[in-house]
């Protein structure tokens, strides 16, 4: 089994409070995984990222949707590692080769898998104002739960599906996520590239 982590994190602050070119003022207030080395789903909340710093360093490929816009901006504070020498492998960027446009975990998770979104980014925020924090540990873990499906979906039929906010039409996307796997774990061990039939 490969050493794969699926994240995704909500914040503290809104891009309203910060600007929108200030990611890294968000501040984190979970993080959530799901490890494939373990089979494990984990929650961090902004006193445990050292823990979690470590567990991204060790990690062989890092899994998320939009988490090289998103995602890794807001990490980059508190990570001992540049993000940009971390190995990762972002959903969204198949809908937008294909679609020419960005996506929603939504737009995806419904037509992919039969399954929706519990909550939206204002309802997390919302959840951390009012100290709802484990409704908000909750809400991330589904969204990680969700991003790790719609990986798993790709890598066993080799594409997704997506429905367009713009003409409201669902559209099948091909998806290449079993050979860029295999050529981020080749890189890091030969043995590495075995992982993908483990995964079901």
């Amino acid at each position: 089994m490969s050493n794969i982590l699926v994240l995704d994190l909500e914040t503290q602050r809104s891009f309203k409070e910060v600007g929108k070119q200030n990611l890294h003022k968000l501040r984190i207030s979970v993080v959530g995984t799901y490890d494939y080395l373990t089979q494990d789903y984990s929650i961090y909340e902004e006193k445990d990222i050292l823990q979690l710093d470590k567990r991204i360093r060790e990690a062989e490929l890092l899994i998320g949707f939009n988490i090289r816009r998103f995602d890794l901006p807001v990490l980059a504070p508190y990570l001992f590692t540049p993000i940009e020498n971390l190995p990762v492998l972002d959903l969204i960027d198949a809908v937008e080769k294909h679609r020419g446009h960005r996506a929603s975990l939504d737009s995806i998770a419904q037509p992919t898998l039969k399954l929706s979104k519990s909550g939206t980014g204002f309802d997390a925020l919302t959840l951390f104002q009012d100290g709802r924090i484990e409704e908000l540990k909750r809400y991330c873990l589904d969204d990680v739960r969700l991003t790790k499906e719609v990986y798993n979906y790709g890598m066993a039929n080799g594409k997704i599906y997506f429905t367009s906010s713009w003409d409201y039409k669902t559209y099948e996307i091909p998806v290449s996520w079993r050979e860029e796997t295999e050529e981020f774990l080749r890189s890091v061990k030969p043995s590495s590239a075995e992982f993908p039939t483990s995964l079901f």
